[in-house]
């Protein structure tokens, strides 16, 4: 199994326009408080947008930065699920730059791959946050160790001076004798990297091992090479810093004399520090560490020594049009390490790769991401041996800021029903958080790119099972278990593994069969690229829309038409209400009849459209069922949604006729692929019904039932 996991990137900012999965043409498109579809947000100014396209070679979208993604905009966005303040929470310039999204011509690789493997159009992060909380989902499942510790929901949360210690999934693949690594080219910690070598070839402290004290990343020696540097060369600089200081003092330059005499004091502060983190990591304190110890620490930190630039830049020239440009690019294989020991044979059961900055796809750098994967993809697929055998699987931590319209799945507040609630025995406490001045449920977050390559998922699926970062320790789980090796991630909670699956359902049986890959990308033809793009026109954002515009406007045609083969699912997914009082009484359940064991839990969102519109969350265990009651008023609409666009919506008044409808499967344990609709009046008088189908082209059916009947 080999992750990579890129940066800050939503489903529908990427492939909300690929064919066949859950993007623009989304049929269950969820309504916002004011009656308007989710696309079309609306900013401060009472001013509306729609989703528009950025163009990634015809202006220089790519070099203009990111958006705010931090615990409080991505809370504030989703506005405790009225997910209506996209615009407000994720400000640019007073521009709707959060509504922007790509299509094939901007993304050719990234559609070619997942029109040769399967996409997960259900896939969300795991929190709704930034980098690192995510980042340490995956890695570990979860953002603290247990519901008492404090939620580490903001990137700064954890550093190098705010180490986390819980246990780490590599450590339990330790433990189980299941061999790993994580690659990545060098690692964040200081080695002197300086300007455009760290954004090239340091790893944009995407790997968030670095800040366990476990792995006791400071015996790294790129960092011990660099502090010996440091202590040999900081006493003459302070020496000169305090001659200047004496210099300027006798010129009468006092204000220069101070401040050379603070720069001087800083140096002695640092080189007393630098001194005393030598006293703690040195040869000698890493001779006594334990042979556990030492292999925690030289796999998470697998870098690429073995080539002589790795940390090294070198000079690309090329031709734009007329200009001469040039742009600097590592002079070395950034992969060296991951591609030696792909083509030797030595891979790891389970292997983490961690891109540099330039190439993780984060909007703080220019796209040359795609020529990262693409080569990893390249690097498998070139030995046979290797490919037969291997899950990779690409993935992308956050959405940055940008919009996506399927609000997630999250977990209810445990003794706070008006928030939702869970089959019995799930308690959320571990999965809720106040912190940073927002209350909030931690996850799920946003939905994010997610693609799996592999033998058993060629062929152009999509997957519309729910799945977050954990899924992926779920998956090396579940493919251990049938290997004979327990090994289990006990942070990811069980509201967590309730509603999020294990990513069984991607792979299908391979007989050989032959695949179309992606064409491999050239390196230094995909930076020409986007660099020339630099140069181009600012992109330009969709215009303000009428109330006239968004009546007749159609996102759909965003998007390609057509349909794409679909991973079949054991989601057996039931919801009904009736009338009973004055309240309407709703069910979910996860049914297990047809599936058995292999049966899915689910989420559910509720959303009560009376007053504005009041959000429930709901987890429902497979093979049971969680009932909630909503009072009824003059009026009332309630919807619940499920994955894979399951939706229920139940909308009447007190004084309409008491009729029960129940939907179901039909076929029993044989599904045949129709629904079974009942109907019970519980009414004094006879009721004529109409059954309309508004998305199957089913003809009207009328039907008159009696009292009771």
């Amino acid at each position: 199994v080999v992750i990579l996991m890129q940066e800050n990137r939503s489903f529908d900012h990427c492939f909300g326009a690929l064919q066949g999965v859950r993007g623009f043409r989304d049929p269950r498109a969820h309504t916002l408080p004011n009656g308007n579809p989710v696309w079309f947000q609306t900013d401060k100014k009472g001013e509306t947008f729609a989703p528009f396209r950025l163009d990634m070679k015809g202006s220089n979208v790519t070099w203009i930065g990111g958006l705010p993604h931090s615990w409080r905009d991505q809370v504030d966005a989703r506005n405790e699920g009225r997910y209506d303040q996209w615009l407000i929470a994720k400000p640019r310039a007073e521009l709707p730059f959060t509504l922007g999204h790509y299509d094939r011509r901007d993304l050719p690789f990234y559609y070619a791959f997942a029109d040769a493997f399967t996409v997960c159009d259900q896939a969300f992060c795991s929190s709704l946050t930034g980098t690192t909380p995510n980042r340490l989902f995956l890695w570990s499942g979860n953002v603290r160790k247990d519901a008492n510790d404090f939620p580490r929901v903001q990137n700064g949360d954890t550093d190098y001076d705010a180490e986390a210690a819980w246990t780490t999934f590599p450590e339990r693949l330790q433990s189980a004798g299941v061999s790993w690594r994580i690659y990545q080219n060098e690692i964040s910690l200081d080695s002197g990297l300086q300007g455009e070598e760290d954004s090239w070839l340091a790893n944009f402290t995407d790997n968030p091992i670095e800040w366990f004290s476990q792995y006791r990343v400071r015996f790294a020696k790129g960092h011990r090479a660099h502090l010996a540097r440091q202590v040999a060369s900081l006493p003459k600089t302070i020496a000169d810093l305090e001659a200047q200081a004496k210099s300027e003092r006798e010129a009468g330059r006092e204000n220069l004399a101070l401040a050379s005499e603070k720069k001087a004091g800083e140096m002695k502060a640092r080189l007393k520090a630098f001194e005393a983190e030598r006293v703690l990591y040195n040869d000698e304190t890493w001779n006594a560490l334990s042979a556990r110890d030492k292999t925690l620490h030289d796999r998470a930190f697998t870098c690429n020594e073995g080539d002589p630039n790795y940390r090294s830049l070198t000079t690309l020239e090329y031709k734009d049009g007329a200009e001469t440009r040039q742009v600097a690019v590592p002079k070395g294989d950034v992969l060296h390490r991951f591609r030696k020991d792909t083509e030797s044979g030595q891979l790891p059961a389970v292997s983490w790769i961690v891109a540099p900055e330039n190439f993780s796809d984060h909007p703080s750098s220019a796209w040359y991401g795609a020529w990262y994967v693409s080569e990893v993809l390249d690097i498998l697929t070139k030995n046979p041996e290797v490919w037969k055998k291997t899950i990779f699987v690409l993935c992308y931590d956050e959405n940055d800021g940008w919009f996506d319209h399927v609000p997630p799945f999250v977990a209810p507040f445990p003794g706070r029903p008006e928030t939702g609630k869970t089959s019995e025995g799930i308690d959320t406490a571990v999965d809720v958080a106040k912190a940073h001045d927002r209350e909030s449920p931690i996850g799920l977050g946003f939905r994010c790119p997610l693609v799996v390559a592999s033998p058993w998922s060629r062929g152009g699926c999509v997957n519309s099972q729910v799945f977050d970062h954990t899924s992926m320790i779920q998956l090396v789980e579940t493919w251990l278990a049938a290997r004979g090796k327990n090994v289990r991630e006990t942070n990811i909670s069980p509201w967590r593994r309730t509603v999020c699956g294990d990513l069984s359902s991607i792979f299908r049986p391979y007989k050989g069969e032959k695949m179309e890959l992606p064409k491999p990308l050239d390196r230094d033809a995909t930076i020409e690229g986007i660099h020339a793009a630099k140069f181009k026109a600012p992109p330009t954002a969709g215009k303000a829309l009428s109330a006239t515009d968004i009546k007749e406007a159609d996102v759909r045609i965003a998007q390609e038409p057509g349909t794409r083969p679909s991973c079949p699912l054991p989601y057996e997914l039931i919801v009904d209400a009736k009338r009973e009082g004055g309240e309407l009484r709703v069910s979910m359940e996860a049914r297990k009849d047809v599936f058995g064991t292999k049966a899915l839990g689910a989420p559910f969102n509720g959303y009560v459209y009376d007053a504005g519109l009041k959000v429930r969350s709901y987890a429902v265990e497979a093979g049971t069922s969680v009932t909630d009651t909503f009072p009824i008023g003059d009026a009332f609409h309630v919807r619940i949604d499920g994955p894979n666009g399951f939706m229920r919506q139940f909308q009447g008044g007190r004084d309409d006729a008491n009729v029960e409808v129940r939907v179901g499967y039909a076929g029993g344990k044989r599904p045949n692929g129709k629904v079974e609709v009942r109907l019970l009046n519980a009414d004094a008088k006879a009721q004529s019904i109409e059954l309309v189908d508004e998305s199957y082209g089913h003809p009207l059916q009328r039907k008159m039932l009696a009292s009771g009947a």
